[in-house]
């Protein structure tokens, strides 16, 4: 699938948002991808998520797993195009993720990470170490748009839809902070 044709499905679904935006990570940027609005266009999620998948078939991949809450349409969609199972990790209250619902991972069980969005890839890193702790082995990862443009490393293989390097600023160096931009935050929180 071309770039083009990725980009126009975010633009066509109102999630390439342009402003001023509080990312996770803590930094801030004048693009944020909102995933949701895109997901929530079941057809257009089934297609890219499938996409996203093909690099993986063959793989031996057992399970899908993702951070919750971006990442969960994203795994199920991925897990479904490979025709596996697809769970969730949730944060306790020190925001440490965790399997809950009666999730569970086998040693040796081969597991493929999805996300919707990754900059520094601190959600995705924190995955990966779960799927550790439980004796897995995290296969690679899967996401949607990388906004690193591919500088995060996991360690494992990783592949995304789309590798933008869309600015990002520490607050103390943020123009439109300087420029009394009002911020907002649009993610999960």
């Amino acid at each position: 699938m071309e770039r083009s044709a990725i980009i126009k499905d975010f633009e066509d679904t109102g999630a390439l948002l342009k402003g001023h935006f509080l990312l996770r990570s803590g930094l801030h940027s004048d693009q944020y991808f909102q995933a949701a609005l895109l997901l929530q266009h079941t057809l257009i999620a089934a297609k890219l998520c499938a996409v996203l998948a093909e690099p993986w078939q063959g793989k031996g991949i057992e399970t899908v797993i993702s951070p919750a809450v971006g990442g969960i349409v994203v795994g199920q969609e991925v897990g479904r195009a490979l025709g596996v199972n697809a769970i969730f990790a949730e944060k306790d209250d020190d925001s440490n993720l965790l399997l809950r619902r009666g999730f569970s991972l086998k040693p040796g069980e081969k597991v493929l990470i999805a996300e919707d969005v990754v900059t520094k890839g601190g959600r995705v890193q924190q995955t990966i170490d779960l799927v550790r702790e439980h004796g897995a082995d995290p296969i690679g990862v899967a996401v949607l748009v990388d906004r690193s443009a591919g500088d995060v490393d996991f360690g494992i293989p990783m592949n995304s839809l789309l590798k933008l390097s869309l600015p990002t600023y520490q607050p103390a160096e943020c123009p439109m902070c300087k420029n009394n931009i009002p911020i907002d935050k649009p993610g999960s929180k």
